[in-house]
């Protein structure tokens, strides 16, 4: 039973496998975690997981406001986060499977969508073990943080915090070269929960 003196929040994660949580044997990720630790602040958060292993922001673009929006009724207090850009950066036959530009104006059309609906906040992409990506994940990373700072909406730089973890490249090693298991991700979540925008979204209340 859902006590009636808990402030109720509802939040969908938007983005690809980092968002979903592949790689993790818990099967909370980043996005469970914080949650979790959203919970034990008093909160009575529902939760949904829209991470789609492999997606582009092109992809993203099609489909995130009919899902979010059949999750999120008016009616209830729901918030987005977004966290995508990885996949972008991927080679295949010589170029990105997303160019730059392109990566650039889908998050800008997401953003500038969602914050007409719904209290917003952006996560970055993290790094892989590929040196060459890792490049272009960073340039990426700051250019979606100037879109985020042109819309005025708080967004995570998580690339060079996690640049320097040791255990997030330990756990992405010993996996696939791209995920983390639940250590990695539990270091990501403390960057989230640490983060100023997201604690002001979630004060803590007990």
């Amino acid at each position: 039973m859902k006590s009636e003196h808990l402030p109720e929040v509802r939040i969908c994660f938007v983005g690809e496998s980092f968002v979903n949580g592949t790689g993790d044997p818990e099967c909370l990720g980043w996005t469970g975690r914080v949650c979790v630790g959203a919970n034990q602040k008093g909160y009575d958060i529902t939760y949904y997981n829209l991470g789609v292993r492999r997606e582009t922001s092109e992809e993203l673009k099609q489909r995130w406001l009919p899902e979010v929006t059949y999750r999120l009724q008016p009616e209830y207090n729901g918030r987005v986060v977004f966290s995508f850009g990885v996949n972008d950066t991927v080679l295949e036959g010589g170029k990105t499977r997303v160019s730059f530009l392109n990566s650039i104006l889908n998050a800008r059309q997401i953003l500038s969508e969602a914050k007409q609906l719904y209290p917003v906040l952006m996560v970055g992409p993290p790094p892989t073990l590929d040196n060459d990506q890792n490049v272009r994940i960073a340039e990426l990373s700051e250019y979606f943080a100037r879109t985020c700072n042109s819309l005025d909406i708080p967004y995570l730089n998580i690339f060079p915090l996690l640049k320097q973890s040791t255990v997030w490249f330990d756990e992405v090693g010993a996996y696939d070269k791209a995920h983390p298991r639940a250590k990695g991700y539990q270091v990501l979540a403390d960057l989230v929960q640490n983060w100023d925008a997201w604690s002001k979204w979630f004060p803590a209340i007990r």
